[in-house]
């Protein structure tokens, strides 16, 4: 099925979440053995990864399943086979709108954001024309020019570049 091998091939989520478009001009005879065969997957999944094994979603994940399934009746939504309760959908769904789209939508990675680029392009223009100045004293020279940043990102930038 193309949904799978959209999956398994490694494309973005975007286009994961597009190629289940292609369901639209299908066959209720088509439908019906896709769902079926998708039925069959989670039951050998959920029985791999035993009871209570939780399965991880992502921000796109949760907001692709919120987006599809909030129009649905909760009753409806309780005979269908879920990886998760309906309640846990709602509740995405609910996060989501309090937080808003915008913030969700962006890509986000670990950790603290980096080094503003004209500050760390500063640090090693100061410690190259004045090379006996050591990671505290940039650092000095950089909080009487206002600039905030840490003694040790001072250190992490120059022991990178040097």
């Amino acid at each position: 099925m193309m949904i799978v091998c959209a999956l398994s091939s490694g494309l973005s989520r975007r286009h994961e979440h597009l190629a289940a478009l292609r369901l639209l001009p299908m066959g209720d005879r088509d439908k019906d053995v896709e769902i079926l065969a998708l039925r069959h997957q989670i039951t050998v999944l959920e029985r791999q990864l035993g009871v209570d094994a939780r399965v991880r979603f992502t921000l796109e994940d949760r907001a692709f399943l919120a987006a599809l399934l909030t129009s649905m009746p909760r009753e409806i939504l309780r005979r269908l086979r879920l990886l998760v309760r309906p309640d846990t959908v709602l509740r995405w769904h609910r996060d989501l709108m309090r937080r808003g789209h915008a913030r969700t939508c962006g890509p986000k990675r670990p950790g603290r954001p980096p080094t503003v680029r004209s500050i760390r392009t500063l640090i090693l223009r100061l410690f190259r024309e004045n090379p006996s100045w050591g990671y505290r004293r940039v650092h000095g020279e950089l909080v009487m020019l206002s600039i905030e940043i840490a003694p040790s990102t001072v250190w992490e930038i120059l022991s990178r570049k040097a």
